[in-house]
């Protein structure tokens, strides 16, 4: 059995020794983690597409789950990098769910509890400027700010979710905020928001 060490809720937020091809360990890190995920899905996709993503994540986790390298990367990162992945496939809808938060904001009548959570959750993360923003930026530029910004994952994280150098990291995050601040008029993101929130 491969050991691994994980992070997270469940474990108090200390680093544990878990074998991830044990399945009840893999239901652990499911409870550990499905909340967080599904939060970076529906920020990236809306509520609507983010049930499929998460899933297809967790379900890709738990097939490779015997080939996970926790050297490589921590289970966090690791299911950020194979979510990001999958977000990837849909840039198309990413990039249109974008456009539309740019054009009309979010929907504060969503229905459902969840609905209006994730709506004022992307509410608060890109105001249309700012999503029209980062619509523009190249897909691979965009991965990084997002596990970034929306994640709060380390460079050292986002380096290994996505397989990437380090430095990698650091060029294509400097690279985006560059262009964001070129597109917003070299504003603030941040005070962008608040204008446009308040």
């Amino acid at each position: 059995m491969t050991a691994i060490s994980w992070a997270g809720p469940a474990a108090g937020g200390e680093t544990a020794a878990r074998p991830l091809a044990d399945t009840e360990r893999f239901a652990e890190v499911f409870d550990a983690f499905f909340a967080e995920i599904h939060r970076y899905a529906a920020q990236r996709l809306g509520p609507d597409n983010a049930e499929d993503v998460v899933a297809e994540t967790f379900l890709v986790a738990f097939r490779k789950r015997a080939s996970y390298d926790p050297a490589r990367a921590t289970v966090r990162s690791w299911l950020y990098g194979i979510a990001t992945n999958l977000i990837g496939r849909q840039r198309r809808l990413e990039v249109r769910t974008l456009r539309a938060l740019a054009r009309h904001g979010v929907d504060p009548d969503a229905p459902g509890h969840e609905d209006r959570v994730a709506v004022r959750v992307s509410a608060q993360s890109l105001r249309p400027s700012l999503a029209a923003a980062v619509a523009a930026l190249d897909r691979r530029d965009r991965d990084v700010l997002l596990l970034v910004a929306l994640a709060g994952l380390s460079h050292e994280e986002v380096a290994a979710a996505l397989g990437i150098p380090y430095g990698t990291v650091g060029s294509r995050l400097s690279r985006a905020r560059r262009k964001l601040r070129g597109s917003l008029g070299s504003a603030n993101p941040m005070l962008v928001a608040e204008a446009e929130h308040g």
